[in-house]
């Protein structure tokens, strides 16, 4: 009975362990079997770096002005009796905008006339009567005087009715009409703004550092938020001669056609000034490039080794160091030789070493000047 136990225990332990055994060979395989897997590979696109010549810019918001620009104001005080312009319209240098009543200068004007009129009858009888040596030389002197005061009492109510005629200074666009018919105006009062558009300012400052790159002359190009599409190129035409004290800026002014009125003073636009060809640079797309807070990297396409030593494509991380920026690119400083083939989409689901597959069919924009399509 003894034996028969023993060897009962025998051969229980003889299968445990050959169960044993068999789970740990099992186990093995799934271990080796994870250490060999290897992810199926992501589908990116890339692209070659390249050196190329960079156009430098300099980037600055600017202010539009009217080259000429005034608020049509009242010269003298009167009431309103013709307004001759309509708000929004262009208007030509000369044309009337508004008449003020002038019968009391006019009724003004008639009597000086009249003086004006009796003193050189008695001037011309006084120079009659000199020459017969009826009259003396103080008679003639005192008539003369009195006729030239008749005349310029007489141009002087004349000037009084001119200036009660506002025309138009030069050549522009109305604002919105600020007077009404039977309106009395005080001197000073405002008519209506005038503006002319075309061609136009646009100002703007530079930092100091950046003068000696400024000249009259260079190029200019502007656009505005609620068309970005519509740029419009000019020309630096003026530099002013100080420089702000308080933030070490200096105003440039530049001059745009503007026909078709896109530009209007006071709006705000962006300012790109073109800048000297520097030394070539390598630029990417902005989706190549993986921002995160301990640093910028890239993902260079290479050809690596598996666990099992196996060959295949993957990539490697790099770090980057960037430089400025224009529309879809931006300038690598460091990090990127010409020649690597670069990750430019997808990187956000890229690991270091992890397997790719490129497919080039469809590419991210990578334009410098780019137009967005809804806008």
């Amino acid at each position: 009975m003894k034996k028969r136990m023993i060897l009962m225990l025998l051969v229980v332990a003889t299968f445990i362990a050959g169960i044993s055994f068999v789970k740990f060979r099992q186990v093995q395989a799934a271990i080796a079997q994870a250490a060999s897997f290897q992810p199926p590979p992501e589908a990116v696109t890339t692209i070659v770096a390249a050196r190329e010549a960079w156009q430098a810019a300099l980037s600055a918001i600017g202010t539009v002005k009217a080259v000429n620009g005034v608020t049509v104001s009242a010269d003298l005080p009167g009431i309103v009796e013709k307004v001759a312009f309509d708000s929004g319209k262009a208007v030509r240098e000369g044309d009337l905008l508004v008449e003020l009543g002038t019968r009391q200068e006019q009724a003004q004007l008639a009597a000086a006339e009249a003086r004006r009129e009796l003193a050189r009858l008695s001037l011309e009888r006084i120079q009659g009567l000199l020459e017969r040596g009826v009259s003396s030389q103080a008679e003639l002197d005192a008539a003369t005087a009195e006729y030239d005061q008749a005349q310029a009492n007489a141009g002087e109510i004349h000037a009084t009715i001119k200036r009660k005629t506002i025309l138009a200074p030069f050549s522009g666009i109305l604002g919105i009409r600020q007077v009404n018919l039977g309106q009395y105006l005080t001197g000073g009062d405002p008519v209506v703004s005038l503006q002319s558009l075309d061609p136009i300012y646009v100002n703007f400052s530079v930092p100091q550092q950046q003068l000696a790159s400024m000249r009259v002359g260079g190029g200019v190009q502007v656009s505005a938020d609620e068309a970005p599409e519509a740029g419009l190129t000019g020309k630096i035409t003026a530099l002013d001669s100080i420089i702000d004290s308080s933030t070490r800026n200096v105003q440039v002014q530049a001059t745009f056609g503007n026909s078709a009125g896109k530009l209007r003073p006071g709006m705000f636009v962006s300012v790109q000034v073109a800048l000297a060809a520097g030394e070539p640079v390598v630029a990417l797309p902005a989706s190549s490039i993986s921002y995160a807070p301990y640093g910028d990297s890239v993902f260079i396409v290479e050809q690596l080794r598996g666990p099992n030593d196996q060959p295949y494509r993957g990539v490697r991380q790099q770090f980057v160091k960037l430089g400025g920026a224009r529309g879809d690119r931006v300038i690598i400083v460091s990090g990127v030789e010409p020649g690597q083939e670069v990750v430019s989409s997808g990187v956000f689901k890229l690991r270091n070493g992890a397997a790719v597959q490129v497919n080039n069919d469809v590419q991210p924009s990578n334009d410098s000047a780019p137009v967005p399509e809804d806008n």
